[in-house]
Parts: C-alpha cells; structure tokens; sequence
C-alpha cells in the first residue's frame, strides 16, 4: 500500500514516451453526459410526460453541417423512462433555447407566444395612429383595385 504514496515513480533508461500509442478520437464522437431536461416534453410513443429538471445519462454529438455565427450546436439523445424511445434534440443558440427533434414534442414554445404578442402589438398599433390607419387602408384599397384590373384583363 506505500506505493501509492510515492510522488515519483521509476522510468528504466530505456524508456521512450513517444513509442507510446495516443489515442486518436474523431469529430462525429458521441460523449456520455448527465443534463437535465431543458423544456417539458411528451413522449411520441408512450405519452409519458417528462418535466423539466429530470435528470438523464444522455449521448451528446456535434452537429457537424450546422453552426449559428461559429457556435457549435449539440444533439442530445435521452431515452424515455417509461418505454425506453429515443429522444433527440438539439441547442438553438438563435433562439437561446432548445429545438425538439425526434421522439418527442414540447409542451410549451416560447416563440409561438412571442410572435403572437408580436402581432397584437403591431394591432394595438396601428389601432392607435390615425395616420397608420389612414395608411393601411389606402395601400389596403390600392391592393383591391390592383386585383380588380387583373380580374377585368
């Protein structure tokens, strides 16, 4: 047990450390990780729900044709608890967020919200201004007269 405690260890004279083989891994490896789910899911095959912050041992690979401005984006493969289905997504660094690919389908996306609070504001807006108004209708007029031509031709 003493051999433990020793800082050097012994290289007989003949030792070379170049003749010793490295260990070469390739770009498209699958890494072992542990994560949390990142968005409440459904499972596609069982229906099993799963909420964010369950703990999974995961697969994580590099996307190898995608990129967002020279950051990388990861796919992550999880299995279900329940029937064992595999369960892919992937990093959106556009978005900050996740993007569910196979297996499953979130219950919740931000960006719908988001692009319908969007669009009521632009509503809202253009309620608002008389000027927008005034606008609006006279390009909606111009669009109607433009397809009234092409109808009588």
């Amino acid at each position: 047990m003493s051999e433990r405690k020793v800082l050097n260890k012994y290289y007989p004279p003949d030792f070379d450390p170049a003749k010793i083989p490295r260990l070469r891994l390739g770009k498209s490896r699958q890494i072992k990780v542990r994560l949390v789910a990142p968005f409440a899911m459904r499972c596609a095959t069982c229906g099993q729900w799963i909420g964010k912050g369950t703990k999974f041992n995961a697969r994580k690979e590099l996307v190898p044709s995608e990129s967002f401005h020279s950051i990388p984006i990861y796919r992550f493969y999880i299995r279900c608890q329940r029937c064992a289905a595999e369960i892919t997504f992937k990093t959106d660094p556009e978005n900050n967020n996740y993007v569910a690919e196979h297996g499953a389908q979130r219950n919740f996306e931000p960006w719908r919200e988001q692009h319908e609070l969007n669009e009521e504001e632009k509503k809202e807006e253009e309620e608002s201004s008389e000027m927008q108004k005034l606008e609006s209708r006279t390009e909606q007029s111009r669009r109607e007269m433009e397809v009234m031509d092409a109808l009588d031709e």
